[in-house]
């Protein structure tokens, strides 16, 4: 099973010919390879999987895989 987490993207760099992103996952920031999504912003908000953006989704889908995961969480399912 895969589990892709949403971020949002706060900037975007060019790091050895890839491009990079710091995106916050609620308040924790990493740097996630933005090569496959390469229309990222900032601002925009990207799934994540294994340091890759994966796609690049609404503030609406975002806030529901959130909740998702906050459900899951309560409830001991991760």
């Amino acid at each position: 099973m895969c589990l892709a987490l949403p971020g949002e993207v706060l900037t975007i760099s060019t790091d050895e010919m890839l491009p990079y992103a710091r995106v916050s996952f609620g308040g924790a920031v990493k740097k996630i390879c933005v090569a496959y999504t390469p229309d990222v912003v900032p601002g925009v908000y990207v799934l994540v999987h294994a340091g890759f953006s994966i796609s690049i989704i609404d503030q609406a889908e975002a806030q529901t895989r959130h909740a998702l995961f906050d459900d899951a969480e309560r409830i001991g399912r991760l």
